[in-house]
C-alpha cells in the first residue's frame, strides 16, 4: 500500500527532531561563556543524553508491545519537549544535565524505536530501504536544526532557543505520532511466517551476541570518530580549523547517505556480506590513515567511517528483524541497540586513554583496524546465511 509510506515521511521529520542531540556543539560555546563551563563539563548534558538514550531503548520496546506505538511515540515526544524546555530554565550545569541529558535523552530512548517497529512491520518486501529512509532523518537532523539553533541563540540567546526548540518538537512529535500504528495482521500472518522469537529466547541465541557484538564495534568506531574528527583533522593532519566544519558537515552528508545505502545492501545480499563490505571499508580507512597523513586520505577516510557507521543505524534494525523475526521487533531490538550506549561510553573513552598516553589521536586507526577485524570474523562465523535476503 502507498499510503504505507506516510510512516516513512512522518518519522523521517521525528527523527529529525531527535538527533538534535547531534546539533549539541552548538550549544557548547555560548553555554561555556554563560555558565563558566570548561570543555569537559560541557560536554556532560550529551554524554548524559546519549547514556538515557541507549538506556531507555528497551523500555520503549516493552511498552510497545503492551501499548499502542501512537500512546507511546507521544510519550517519548512529551518528554523530549519537555527535557528542552525545562532546560532553558536551568541555573546550573546540573540542572541542565537534568534537564536536557536525562528527561529529554530519556524521551528519545522511548520514542526512537517506535517509528522503526511501524515501519518494520508495514514493509515486508524492500524493509532494508525504507529503515534506511526513516533513519536517515536522525543522522541529517544537524544540516536542519544546527543552522536553525545558531540563529535562534544569535537572535534571543542560548536559553531562549532551548525554549522555542523544545515547544517545537513537542508539537511536532505529538501531531505526527498520531497516525502511528501496527497493520492490522501484523500479529498473526506475517509474525507467525517468519518463526519470531521472544527477547528471552534470543538471549540463549548466538547470533544475538555475534549481532550486539558488530553493533557495538561500529558505534566504538563511530562514535569515537565522530568525537575526534576536528582535533584529528587539525593536530594529525595539520587542516585550518576554519575548513573543519565544512569537512565535518561532508562528513554528516556521508553518514546520511549510509543509512539508506546499507539498508538497501541488506535487501539484496547475504548478511555477512554487507557486514563485511562495512567493516573492510573501515580497514581500508585505517590503512590510508596509516600510511598517509594527506588531506585527501583524511577526506576519504573519514567520509568511509562516517558512511559506515551510519549504515549500521540501518543495518542493526534491518538484522534484528531478520534474524529474530517481526513480532517482537520493537523488545529485541531495544536490547541489541544497548550495543549503542556501550560503544559510545567506552569508544570516546579510548580515544581519550589513547591521546594522553601515546600523544596523538593518529594512533587510534590501529586499534579500529584490530575491532574490525574481529567484528568481520565475528560475522562470518555466526552470521552466516545460506539464502539470499528477501
Amino acid at each position: 500500500m502507498k499510503s504505507r509510506w506516510i510512516y516513512v515521511v512522518f518519522g523521517i521529520v521525528i527523527f529529525i527532531c531527535l538527533g538534535t542531540v547531534y546539533s549539541w556543539s552548538i550549544f557548547r560555546k555560548p553555554l561555556e561563556s554563560l555558565m563558566g563551563l570548561s570543555s569537559v563539563k560541557s560536554s556532560l548534558p550529551f554524554m548524559f543524553f546519549l547514556t538515557f538514550y541507549s538506556l531507555l531503548m528497551p523500555v520503549g520496546g516493552r511498552l510497545v508491545a503492551k501499548h499502542s506505538p501512537r500512546s507511546i511515540l507521544i510519550i517519548g515526544g512529551i518528554l523530549v519537549g519537555l527535557g528542552w524546555i525545562l532546560a532553558s530554565f536551568s541555573e546550573n550545569l546540573w540542572q541542565l544535565v537534568l534537564t536536557y541529558g536525562v528527561v529529554a535523552g530519556s524521551g528519545v530512548g522511548i520514542a526512537y524505536g517506535i517509528p522503526i517497529a511501524v515501519v518494520s512491520k508495514w514493509f515486508n518486501e524492500r524493509k532494508g530501504l525504507a529503515l534506511g529512509v526513516l533513519i536517515a532523518g536522525f543522522g541529517l537532523s544537524p544540516f536542519v536544526t544546527a543552522p536553525l539553533a545558531k540563529k535562534l541563540i544569535t537572535s534571543y540567546g542560548v536559553f531562549p532557543a532551548f525554549r522555542i526548540l523544545g515547544i517545537s518538537f513537542l508539537l511536532l512529535i505529538t501531531l505526527l505520532s498520531i497516525p502511528f500504528k501496527f497493520p492490522k495482521y501484523s500479529g498473526s500472518e506475517s509474525d507467525s511466517k517468519d518463526d519470531s522469537i521472544s527477547p528471552r529466547q534470543m538471549l540463549r541465541n548466538k547470533k544475538f551476541y555475534a549481532l550486539w557484538f558488530c553493533f557495538m564495534a561500529s558505534t566504538f568506531i563511530g562514535l569515537m570518530i565522530i568525537g575526534i574528527t576536528a582535533p584529528f583533522g587539525e593536530e594529525v593532519i595539520g587542516i585550518d580549523e576554519k575548513t573543519m566544519p565544512i569537512l565535518t558537515a561532508i562528513f554528516s552528508a556521508f553518514n546520511g547517505i549510509g543509512r539508506p545505502l546499507f539498508g538497501l545492501l541488506s535487501d539484496i545480499i547475504l548478511p555477512q556480506v554487507t557486514i563485511s563490505i562495512s567493516y573492510l571499508l573501515v580497514i581500508l580507512s585505517s590503512l590510508l590513515l596509516a600510511y598517509t597523513h594527506s588531506p585527501i586520505s583524511f577526506v576519504i577516510a573519514f567520509s568511509l567511517f562516517w558512511l559506515t557507521f551510519g549504515g549500521w543505524l540501518a543495518m542493526a534494525p534491518y538484522l534484528t528483524s531478520k534474524l529474530f523475526g517481526n513480532k517482537y521487533q520493537s523488545q529485541n531490538y531495544g536490547i541489541v541497540f544497548t550495543a549503542y550506549g556501550f560503544g559510545a561510553i567506552f569508544g570516546n573513552l579510548s580515544a581519550g586513554i589513547i591521546k594522553d598516553f601515546l600523544g596523538s589521536y593518529e594512533y587510534v586507526v590501529y586499534q579500529i583496524a584490530v575491532i574490525a577485524v574481529i567484528a568481520v570474523v565475528v560475522a562470518n562465523i555466526y552470521l552466516r546465511e545460506n539464502k539470499n535476503v528477501k
